[in-house]
């Protein structure tokens, strides 16, 4: 029987405006990321209080996730290129570790 190896990888989950979606996945293109997901509308409670998603006129005002697959030594980087913005929007990026089945998809 074949077992279905798995290999470590690095989740990014970045959340932000959707205002900034081009800064964020210019970043990751440049850093040769291969793939991601983005996530539109959300809705949640932070430092700032409750936040509702909206797409009524513009999808830009709400806030988008952008969840990203890496490898380790890619994390650093990323966080790196980041923090300026960070220092001057909101948002957070939410660092975890995960495995996958098909590590080939996420290595540059």
């Amino acid at each position: 029987m074949n077992t279905f190896k798995l290999s470590p990888l690095k989740k990014l989950e970045i959340i932000l405006e959707g205002a900034h979606r081009e800064f964020a996945t210019g970043l990751l293109d440049r850093a040769g990321v291969k793939g991601y997901t983005i996530v539109g509308n959300l809705s949640g409670k932070g430092s700032h209080g409750f936040y509702e998603g909206h797409l009524m006129f513009n999808e830009d005002d709400a806030l988008i996730m952008i969840i990203v697959a890496v490898p380790p030594n890619l994390v650093d980087a990323l966080l790196e290129g980041f923090q300026p913005f960070f220092e001057a929007h909101s948002g957070v990026i939410f660092v975890s570790d995960i495995q996958v089945g098909r590590p080939v998809k996420f290595m540059t």
